[in-house]
């Protein structure tokens, strides 16, 4: 990508720029696959007003008003009394093992099906999370769960939040053009219920009300041998912000004993204030604008946010409608939402040969990644 961006300041042409572009996509990485999954159990938001007993008007409000219906969670168990325990870190910790390996299993299972490949032929696992913390990490837990090649190449990105899909496909996109023709799987998994504190404050009430859990795959490969109909990478881009670093943060909530995650009431004008910046600069290494791309795949970070992308970006209801569709249906899910807005847009059947799509991920640092793909 530094090269594309010095091509256009040395004044090499658009045309010429695509055109070099294009001719070495035969040595990119591809997403030849993608695989979602989600718990079982899922809860209205009113649903999760009622689990709890939250009375605090400003605080339903909070949930009802956030432009999300259903969210899949993992809740505490109800005690003899009907109400929901209170876990304990370790609680926590647990959950997060168990469904992060279970949910995470069945992503990779449903990607590698629609890669027309099996788990013999994967020979890299990319594993992104934040929501918990393992040691061996989660890589090597599915590994032995899946009965993957113990030779597979592996990597657990932990603790970057909702930005890290990007981060990892990053990596995965790198090993795969680094071993054309074998296969690189990418998982993001956040059990975002193991991250939760019910104390009845407003600053928890806001993350309780915005994320669900969730697992997404993909599969990359490079080479010669190119798949019909599937995405390019063409390049990456990353924007730290660091006046903003304690913006979105895990801390440790004494009063508890268990972590707890705090956003900022200024989280999505932060974003959006940065998004052109990154936005522009992925573009202007491949010589496009903005209305050239056919295709957004934003992350699920809330409404707020959301809106002030679209303002900032000066882009439509339609551009965004997988980003807001997939809040809605299952509230923020961290560093995977962005591949269920992929999975959507594929689904839909809108894809032409020689589209171009952006993805972009937003979390905590604060940080903002972005992507350029093309069919």
């Amino acid at each position: 990508m530094t090269q594309d961006i010095l091509s256009v300041l040395n004044g090499e042409g658009k045309s010429q720029t695509l055109r070099r572009l294009h001719a070495g996509s035969a040595t990119r990485s591809q997403i030849v696959g993608i695989g979602t999954a989600t718990p079982e159990t899922s809860y209205s938001q009113q649903e999760m007003i009622d689990a709890f007993g939250i009375e605090d008007e400003r605080i339903r409000n909070v949930f009802l008003n956030s432009a999300i219906e259903r969210r899949f969670l993992t809740l505490p168990p109800v005690q003899a009394d009907g109400r929901r325990c209170q876990e304990t870190q370790a609680d926590l910790l647990q959950k997060h093992s168990r469904n992060a390996i279970e949910v995470g299993a069945e992503a990779i299972r449903r990607c590698l099906e629609r890669a027309d490949a099996t788990l013999a032929d994967v020979r890299y696992l990319c594993c992104v999370t934040t929501t918990g913390f393992l040691t061996p990490g989660l890589s090597a837990l599915l590994v032995k769960h899946l009965g993957l090649r113990t030779d597979c190449g592996r990597a657990d990105i932990v603790g970057m939040g909702c930005n890290a899909g990007l981060n990892g496909l990053t990596v995965a996109s790198g090993w795969a053009e680094a071993n054309p023709g074998k296969l690189a799987i990418m998982l993001c998994v956040e059990i975002c219920s193991a991250a939760y504190v019910f104390d009845g404050s407003m600053k928890t009430a806001v993350v309780n009300s915005l994320f669900g859990d969730g697992a997404s795959a993909v599969a990359m490969q490079a080479g010669p041998d190119r798949r019909a109909g599937m995405p390019t990478v063409l390049g990456f881009a990353s924007q730290v912000i660091p006046e903003a670093v304690d913006a979105m943060r895990f801390d440790w909530a004494q009063e508890h004993g268990k972590f707890s995650f705090v956003l900022a009431q200024e989280v999505p004008y932060v974003v959006g204030a940065n998004a052109e910046q990154i936005i522009d600069r992925l573009l202007r290494g491949a010589g496009l604008r903005r209305s050239e791309i056919s295709h957004w795949l934003v992350h699920s970070g809330g409404k707020k946010v959301i809106d002030s992308v679209k303002i900032n970006l000066g882009l439509t209801a339609d551009d965004l409608r997988h980003t807001s569709s997939v809040l809605r249906d299952y509230g923020n899910m961290s560093s995977g939402s962005f591949l269920f807005s992929y999975e959507r847009l594929l689904q839909e059947g809108r894809v032409k040969p020689g589209d171009y799509g952006v993805m972009m991920t937003m979390g905590p640092g604060a940080t903002i990644e972005a992507a350029l793909i093309s069919w």
